[in-house]
């Protein structure tokens, strides 16, 4: 239940990125839950990997390289899925840096123990 309630925030937090960011844009609900799977998935699956694969990097910058990697994975799932459209790379940046922290807050508020 609490993963269900986890995909459901996280896709009321991607409805709320075109609200502040006019370069991201989300056809509709369903469209988000969609988004919002997908993005689990990447990140569950292919984002682990590039963060060991790009360590060296992000040692370099200090952690930084790891906000240009979710801005790149954020870019990339909104070219695989339609209806769901970010206008570049530094919108994508911005967007997944929102989506984060927009998820982050509702779930602290929402899924108390």
């Amino acid at each position: 239940m609490r993963l269900l309630a986890t995909w459901l925030i996280n896709a009321l937090a991607l409805l709320a990125i075109p609200y502040l960011m006019h370069t991201v844009s989300i056809a509709n609900f369903g469209t988000a839950l969609i988004v919002a799977l997908v993005l689990g998935l990447v990140n569950t699956f292919i984002r682990p990997l590039l963060v060991i694969l790009t360590l060296p990097v992000t040692l370099i910058t200090l952690g930084l390289f790891v906000l240009v990697l979710n801005g790149l994975l954020f870019w990339a799932v909104a070219s695989l899925v339609s209806g769901f459209h970010v206008a570049g790379f530094w919108a994508a940046v911005g967007g997944a840096l929102l989506y984060s922290v927009i998820s982050w807050t509702l779930s602290t508020l929402l899924l108390q123990k």
